[in-house]
């Protein structure tokens, strides 16, 4: 994992727990590598950091096919949408909205190119990040329903957390400092 060893040894010493964990979700995981860097590149997508991308891209190049990067993006762009919308229909908490279609298209979710199961775990990393509790309830219960375990949910919301905390960082660094107060 050059490439995520080189990117994380610039963080500062505030972040050596991100550093160190960075590498070590990716290694020590229930699911198979390919699933891995899959979560892991939707995840650094879903941050908005395309350094981090582009590293985990590389460190998975012999795992990460065309199917696993585009389901990967994929899943980013369906959950940039639907995570916006269902996260209004719980935050208004109206039975009324629920009940109305959502008219949005989501043909992607019922024919992935990875795997159904595999790319529900894409799904529900992504809506983790994003706060959405409506997508992360319905993205979890259809993992388990793939035949995935709890163990696999949790290995794959621990990579999102963790590129999303990597992905924090690099933004963090890449920022002028503020100045200080007199």
């Amino acid at each position: 994992m050059q490439a995520l060893e080189t990117l994380s040894a610039g963080f500062p010493d505030a972040a050596k727990d991100i550093r160190m964990n960075l590498t070590a979700v990716l290694a020590e995981s229930a699911l198979d590598e390919r699933t891995r860097f899959a979560v892991a590149l939707a995840s650094a997508m879903a941050s908005g950091s395309l350094e981090l991308a582009a590293a985990v891209e590389n460190d998975g190049s012999a795992v990460l096919d065309e199917d696993a990067k585009d389901d990967a993006r994929a899943a980013v762009a369906l959950m940039a949408m639907n995570n916006v919308f269902y996260r209004f229909r719980h935050m208004v908490g109206k039975p009324s909205y629920s009940e109305l279609p959502a008219r949005l298209r989501m043909s992607r979710i019922a024919k992935p190119r990875m795997g159904k199961a595999e790319f529900e775990l894409l799904c529900l990393a992504v809506s983790a990040i994003a706060g959405c509790e409506a997508c992360v309830q319905a993205h979890e219960r259809s993992v388990l329903e793939s035949g995935k375990t709890e163990l696999d949910v949790l290995d794959a919301v621990r990579i999102a957390s963790v590129v999303r905390a990597a992905a924090a960082v690099l933004a963090m660094d890449a920022r002028p400092p503020i100045p200080a107060r007199r």
